[in-house]
């Protein structure tokens, strides 16, 4: 939280956020129109042709209340959103995470909604029961799902046919990912194999589970990086980046991973179904599930729509988080192949939404999910992750040592 000493310039910054933000809460809670006007932030560019259509259907049952959109790239979302909730500031409605809502509910920063869907008999029933699990805290529900996700093997079958490359299956494992790997890479064209990426969802997390290690401990006291099956795992994941069959870390900063394999630079890597809207753009481009490791296993987390606690409108936002997770809100998303909706009965749509694509992957992939952990210091823990395991991405320190400090940071965290 912001220091004392910071509280002049803390001022000054929320004032810049919120126009930035375009904060929509004025003294008398109405816009120019008259209409009730409420805010909704949000991180996913992709997500705004749904949302808006979302919106459109949602002004047809609600004419009076106007809703604003406030797009924040996800870098800097949780941070503005710290800004924001000690200023008085935060948008009405917004997306919230697994990983933050633990600190953002028991820091009072979000409105409970068990008490307003059990005045409304709003069955809770039609999502599933993981993610109402995940948005539970202290046993008040405090947000409503909006969709989840898994991770899936997307590769590049032209890159594939060229090589005379079988496409990956739900045989392949570990070895046959990097043999793979190796016979795709060709430094000639400038391609790579496999993309590295340093993520911990789609990425390193699935790897130490699929290796049988952990994040966090059942108990919440300490983490796993420092074990044997973690450091397995993580040096594999470097190993394409030593060997050569993946960009660095350098250059996957300068050109995003995802951007890279969108134009043929990289064979295959890890991804969700939240680019789906950009990936299917490619005909050259299909997903498949995950490699197995020791075991089968996979990321899964979800979104929920949440209400600021100090919102001066709860009616309204109730009633647009309501709309939000409605079934008719779920279908646009699927419709669109904008993200796999929470909405029990929905995902089909969303698989047919885009039939030339082997979405079922995402699927079959939450039947050996592990959801993402989910404690009061996530985001501390998130940033050391960052922070340290670099070093080790970019080839600094090796994977034993920055584990060592990793897990050493982490648990003084977790103790707190």
């Amino acid at each position: 939280m912001v220091r004392k000493g910071l509280m002049v310039l803390l001022s000054l910054v929320l004032g810049v956020f919120g126009l930035l933000a375009g904060c929509s809460d004025t003294s008398s809670g109405e816009s120019k129109d008259g209409k009730v006007e409420i805010s909704y932030g949000f991180w996913d560019k992709k997500q705004v042709p749904a949302i808006e259509e979302i919106i459109k259907q949602f002004n047809e049952e609600h004419p009076d209340i106007k809703v604003k959109t406030e797009l924040i790239p996800y870098g800097q979302y949780f941070q503005k959103l710290e800004t924001a909730a000690t200023g008085g500031a935060l948008p009405d409605v917004l997306w919230m995470n697994g990983p933050h809502i633990v600190q953002y509910a028991e820091g009072k920063v979000l409105l409970p909604l068990s008490d307003l869907a059990e005045k409304d008999d709003y069955s809770l029933d039609n999502y599933p029961e993981s993610l109402i699990d995940l948005y539970t805290v202290n046993d008040e529900v405090y947000g409503i799902p909006k969709d989840y996700d898994t991770t899936g093997l997307w590769y590049n079958k032209k890159i594939f046919d060229e090589a005379g490359v079988p496409y990956p299956d739900d045989t392949w494992d570990w070895d046959m990912l990097k043999e793979a790997a190796k016979k795709l890479t060709n430094k000639d064209k400038g391609v790579w194999g496999f993309a590295a990426v340093m993520g911990n969802q789609g990425g390193y997390y699935d790897l130490i589970w699929q290796n049988g290690g952990h994040v966090i401990s059942e108990d919440g006291k300490s983490v796993g990086f420092d074990q044997p099956e973690a450091i397995e795992a993580l040096k594999y994941n470097i190993s394409f980046i030593e060997e050569g069959m993946s960009p660095t870390q350098a250059q996957m900063n300068e050109t995003a991973a995802s951007d890279l394999f969108s134009s043929g630079k990289i064979a295959m890597m890890f991804d969700g179904p939240w680019m789906v809207p950009e990936y299917k753009k490619n005909p050259d481009l299909d997903v498949a599930v995950l490699p197995k490791g020791k075991q089968r296993a996979v990321s899964i987390h979800g979104l929920s729509n949440v209400i600021a606690a100090n919102t001066k409108h709860k009616e309204a936002a109730w009633e647009f988080v309501k709309f939000l997770g409605s079934k008719e809100a779920a279908e646009v998303f699927a419709e669109t192949g904008t993200v796999i909706p929470a909405f029990n009965g929905t995902q089909e749509a969303w698989m047919n939404s885009v039939p030339e694509l082997n979405l079922q992957a995402y699927i079959d992939g939450a039947e050996y999910s592990n959801p993402l952990p989910s404690v009061k210091n996530t985001g501390p823990i998130w940033q050391h992750e960052t922070d340290i395991l670099k070093k080790a991405w970019a080839g600094e320190e090796s994977v034993e040592k920055v584990v060592k400090e990793l897990a050493d940071k982490a648990n003084k965290e977790l103790e707190e």
